[in-house]
C-alpha cells in the first residue's frame, strides 16, 4: 500500500470577532508548509445567527461557511481565552456544524493572559470529543500575548515555532490517517 502524501486542506479557524485580535500570524505559520493547504474561516466574518432556527439568513450565512468545514482534511483553531473560556462566536460556529467535524483532527492554538488560553484549549477538546474529532496533544500557546507581539510580529518566535512544528507534525499525521479510514470506510453514527 502507497503512503497518502497529497498535501492536507487544512482550515484555520480564527475563533475571536475582537478589534485587535492576531490570527493571521497563525495563518501566515500554514502558509510555510508543503504538506498544508490553508484555507482561513473568520468567525468575524461568518455572520451565523445566534438562534439555531433555520431561518433564511442563517441558510444565507451558512452557504458560505459549511461547504469550506466540510471539505477539511483537518483543522487549526485559534482562540483566546475569556473569562477561562474560548468566545461566543467560536462556540456558535461550532454549533452550527456537526458532520463537518466528524473523524477529523483538530490542532488547538490559544493565547491569553497568565494561563496562555489552556483553559479554552481544555473547554474545547471536550466539545470536540462529542463532535467526534480528535483533538491533537500538542498545542501552541502564547502566554501574556499582549506582549509577546510587536507591530503583529513575535518578539522571539523560537519557543512558538518550534511547538507550531510539534503540532503540525501530528495534525498532518492524524489528517493522512484519518482521510485514509474515511476514504475507506465513510465514518458514520
Amino acid at each position: 500500500m502507497q503512503a497518502d502524501t497529497a498535501p492536507l486542506r487544512v482550515t484555520l479557524v480564527v475563533g475571536s470577532n475582537r478589534h485587535g485580535r492576531f490570527g493571521p500570524v497563525v495563518a501566515d505559520r500554514l502558509r510555510d508548509r508543503d504538506d498544508l493547504i490553508p484555507d482561513v474561516v473568520d468567525v468575524a466574518e461568518t455572520d451565523l445567527p445566534l438562534s439555531m432556527a433555520p431561518t433564511p439568513e442563517a441558510t444565507a450565512a451558512l452557504a458560505s461557511v459549511t461547504p469550506r468545514l466540510a471539505s477539511a482534511d483537518a483543522f487549526v483553531v485559534l482562540t483566546p481565552e475569556y473569562n477561562h473560556s474560548y468566545p461566543a462566536g467560536l462556540k456558535n460556529l461550532v454549533d452550527w456544524h456537526f458532520t463537518e467535524w466528524q473523524a477529523k483532527p483538530v490542532a488547538l492554538v490559544s493565547y491569553g493572559g497568565i494561563s496562555g488560553g489552556l483553559r479554552a484549549v481544555e473547554h474545547l477538546r471536550q466539545v470536540f470529543a462529542e463532535l467526534h474529532a480528535v483533538t491533537v496533544r500538542d498545542t501552541v500557546s502564547f502566554h501574556n500575548a499582549g506582549g509577546s507581539f510587536a507591530e503583529g510580529r513575535l518578539k522571539d518566535p523560537s519557543g512558538p515555532d518550534a511547538a507550531a512544528k510539534t503540532m503540525l507534525d501530528q495534525l498532518v499525521w492524524w489528517g493522512r490517517v484519518l482521510r485514509a479510514g474515511r476514504d475507506a470506510h465513510p465514518y458514520g453514527r
